[in-house]
């Protein structure tokens, strides 16, 4: 529970003890209670605030009758969880230490964290000369009493934040333009397949690294870390350790969701090699904070993008954005009920927001239907190369994850590359049979290794049958 976690972190202890001088004369709730809000269905979901030290605090669902209670401690917090029945709605509750506080309009469905970079957070309007791909007419179309969204806006601190400024919002026109392009998709999908309401909470951050979202706790054995301490002050929220965990996630931990998206990796493309351990990091510590199990984590691979400039055919690790889809396309093998939605085909190679959005919500979504709610029948899982075979001069490449076959959509593969004992790439041809593609070079008689889209900048072009973008790969390790 969120009480027992605060003092899990010495900063968090600190915290306390400020809190523990404030005086509460009334109840009050963090933000992310409210009207509106929706609250994850058939489950115990933890509610909690602040009061008079020592009151006794009581929540009253308008769904079944019941009434709970729990006393406050001597910092006037307290917490509890309440059952939650079937997805339906509208409910009100009532949380009361003799005088009341009721909240309207609230709806049980399935709630998700989306959290990430800009990416993540780019609105449904777009940004400034930036657009998201038929914007208008979604957004003329969006009003869903079904959809709920709420955004924890930007901010990174020296130590956890109990609160934000913010509030549950139904999808409407003047809301979805704001809010979050890809988890607007997300939603919109999960609600029209389930039939249920859902509930969206947005804790993103443009330009943000990986570090910002880990704990002082988990950032502390990284020592070439700047670790910011109480009192210091942050210029590059998005850029510092734990700065946006403290600022931004730490508020929302503990409220009952079914599983989080997550879209950022741009600002970490130069360190593949560091990202696949942090971003495991990540996650794993996210779970044990919300202490929900493995909850599902579906994340979107960064769309190809001319990281390097102008030179599209480049290599070096340290700007050829290939090797963190590489790192990316990894960790799915290392995580636990997680799954990749594969961005090959949406990438730009001078503006880094892609504007076809609904590519990547809609993959994200994928996933969560087959794997997190059972629908059947469907892809989800990109085709990932399984095995490589050397006969003659052709290498023969077998994928997984392609039921029905491989396709290019009529379209000639361009995106092979072969290389023979020297090690150096050549220009390939290359043709699907099933679920196999063959791959041979007029001056390579003798391969060795084989490339796929292996480049900063490209637009993939082998798909599965259902339309899934198979990820830039190589065969060899050098």
């Amino acid at each position: 529970m969120k009480k027992n976690r605060l003092f899990t972190f010495m900063s968090v202890l600190l915290l306390t003890g400020i809190l523990s001088s404030t005086v509460y004369s009334e109840v009050k709730l963090p933000s992310v209670f409210g009207d509106n809000m929706v609250l994850q269905q058939q489950t115990e979901v933890a509610i909690w605030g602040w009061a008079k030290a020592g009151s006794i605090i009581s929540v009253s669902p308008g769904w079944d009758g019941k009434k709970y209670t729990v006393k406050t401690d001597p910092s006037g917090k307290w917490e509890l969880k309440i059952a939650t029945p079937q997805a339906g709605g509208p409910y009100e509750l009532s949380i009361s230490d003799g005088q009341s506080i009721i909240l309207k309009n609230i709806l049980i469905g399935e709630v998700w964290l989306c959290s990430g970079q800009s990416n993540m957070e780019m609105p449904m309007k777009g940004y400034t000369d930036q657009p998201v791909s038929g914007s208008n007419d979604i957004i003329l179309k969006s009003a869903n009493k079904n959809i709920r969204f709420i955004s924890v806006p930007r901010s990174g601190k020296t130590e956890p934040q109990e609160d934000f400024k913010g509030n549950w919002k139904e999808a409407a026109p003047e809301t979805v333009a704001e809010f979050s392009a890809t988890a607007h998709y997300f939603g919109k999908l999960l609600n029209k397949i389930l039939n249920v309401p859902v509930g969206l909470i947005d804790v993103t951050y443009g330009g943000s690294c990986v570090q910002a979202w880990m704990s002082k706790n988990t950032s502390r054995p990284h020592k070439q870390w700047q670790i910011p301490e109480k009192g210091d002050s942050i210029d590059v929220p998005n850029r510092t350790p734990t700065a946006l965990f403290n600022g931004m996630l730490y508020p929302v931990i503990g409220y009952c969701i079914k599983g989080c998206i997550w879209y950022q990796g741009e600002e970490n493309q130069k360190e593949p090699a560091k990202y696949e351990e942090l971003f495991m990091t990540m996650v794993n510590e996210w779970r044990s904070l919300w202490e929900a199990g493995e909850f599902p984590f579906y994340y979107a691979q960064i769309a190809p993008y001319s990281y390097s400039g102008t030179d599209t055919s480049y290599y070096d690790v340290k700007l050829n954005s290939a090797y963190f889809r590489e790192a990316q396309l990894n960790v799915m093998d290392k995580i636990s009920n997680c799954g990749m939605a594969v961005l090959m085909d949406t990438g730009e190679k001078n503006c880094i927001h892609p504007a076809n959005k609904e590519a990547t919500g809609k993959r994200l979504a994928y996933w969560a239907l087959a794997k997190t709610y059972g629908i059947k029948g469907i892809e989800y899982a990109s085709p990932v190369p399984d095995s490589l075979h050397i006969t003659g001069d052709t290498a023969v490449l077998t994928f997984i994850n392609a039921p029905n076959g491989l396709t290019s959509f009529g379209k000639e593969l361009s995106c092979f590359e072969m290389a023979g004992a020297d090690k150096k790439f050549h220009p390939a041809k290359a043709y699907i049979s099933e679920s196999s593609v063959y791959v041979t070079c007029p001056v390579i008689k003798k391969p060795v290794a084989v490339r796929y889209a292996f480049k900063d900048f490209v637009i993939g072009d082998l798909f599965s049958t259902g339309g899934l973008p198979v990820s830039s790969f190589r065969t060899d390790n050098w």
